[in-house]
């Protein structure tokens, strides 16, 4: 199926896998490149020298174009934009939007700019500074979402942006991906449902969990960081929801310790990322200091099985999600699912 996207990127399929951190690693960003997808490295929560090693990998077992995620406000976003360009990596993803300095610097450097974005005046920010393509995710997105559905957003997105538009928020399957391009898009972007494959090295508990949830275990809570961040229900959330300002300080000095320790990172860095992810908040400095260490809560689960005592960044998808296919089978599914959904579209007989 050819669109804007695949002719962008260079992959054989409209489908995108996000770069969820400590979810999306070469293993993953490979299969799904095997796949004939685009796989995206989630490099938030790897170091810079990390992040080339894990470019490496994926460049060791696979010719096929791959991005890597970004984000905007860190403070060594530059040396990591040299590394990709260094590495000849094709694609740069952003969760946030990325500088015209940053942009610049990347199309300079042949690399294919994708920012993220969740309103129609960002995409049309990014456009006017060069960004090649949009990812806009509707409210139904996991990880930190906004308030607008994607069947509202998208078409809206797709008539101000001028470039190619990726939908994002609630897909999962062929119908979706028919659905988002009758909506103008070029392609759709899935996390959960990558997340939840034999090829995410997600542990197996963690994904039972996903597979156990209904959609109305899926919610969304500012508590963690601040912001709207869709995530299944666990223990760990409900404390939070239920803890007072000392409360949610002490959780957040404890959770920010062990992510210093892990990451190398100085309390000054901690805190001055912690701000840097305000966007104008008036948040507490327990709420900072969440902000800052977010990637540690989504570490104890996704890479240490904590299904009590962390973040599990969610879609609304993971509702409806009851299997565990490899890449190959899921992208295979969805592409003939959408073909089939093309036809019955065919065989329908209009009148007027």
């Amino acid at each position: 199926m050819r669109t804007a996207l695949t002719d962008l990127v260079g992959v054989r399929h409209p489908l995108v896998q996000t770069g969820m951190g400590w979810v999306a690693g070469p293993r993953l960003v490979t299969a799904t490149a095997e796949a004939g997808a685009l796989g995206i490295l989630g490099s938030a929560t790897m170091t810079p020298p990390q992040l080339r090693a894990a470019i490496r990998e994926v460049k060791s077992r696979t010719d096929r174009p791959f991005g890597v995620n970004l984000r905007a406000d860190a403070g060594d976003a530059a040396e990591r934009v040299g590394i990709m360009a260094e590495e000849g990596v094709r694609v740069a993803s952003f969760a946030l939007a990325p500088s015209r300095e940053l942009i610049t610097r990347l199309k300079d450097a042949g690399v294919v700019v994708i920012p993220s974005v969740g309103a129609r005046r960002h995409a049309e920010k990014v456009a006017a500074w060069g960004a090649d393509a949009v990812i806009v995710q509707g409210a139904e997105g996991g990880g930190h979402t906004g308030r607008v559905a994607t069947s509202v957003l998208l078409p809206q997105v797709v008539d101000a942006a001028g470039i190619p538009v990726v939908a994002a928020g609630g897909f999962h399957d062929g119908r979706g991906l028919v659905a988002a391009l009758a909506y103008g898009a070029a392609g759709v972007a899935m996390g959960t449902r990558f997340l939840l494959t034999s090829d995410s090295t997600v542990p197996a508990a963690v994904k039972a969990a996903y597979l156990a949830a209904s959609v109305q275990d899926v919610t969304v809570t500012d508590r963690v960081d601040g912001l709207p961040h869709r995530m299944l229900r666990t223990p760990f959330v409900t404390g939070l929801e239920g803890a007072g300002r000392a409360g949610t300080l002490v959780r957040a000095v404890r959770h920010a310790a062990s992510f210093r320790k892990l990451s190398g990172l100085s309390w000054p860095h901690l805190v001055r990322d912690g701000l840097a992810m305000r966007h104008g908040k008036d948040l507490t400095w327990g709420q900072v200091l969440l902000a800052a260490n977010t990637p540690m809560l989504l570490k104890a689960a996704m890479v240490d099985g904590r299904t009590d005592a962390g973040v599990m960044a969610a879609g609304q998808v993971a509702g409806v999600i009851e299997d565990l296919p490899s890449c190959a089978e899921l992208v295979g599914r969805v592409m003939a699912e959408a073909q089939e959904t093309l036809r019955g579209l065919s065989a329908h007989q209009w009148n007027a």
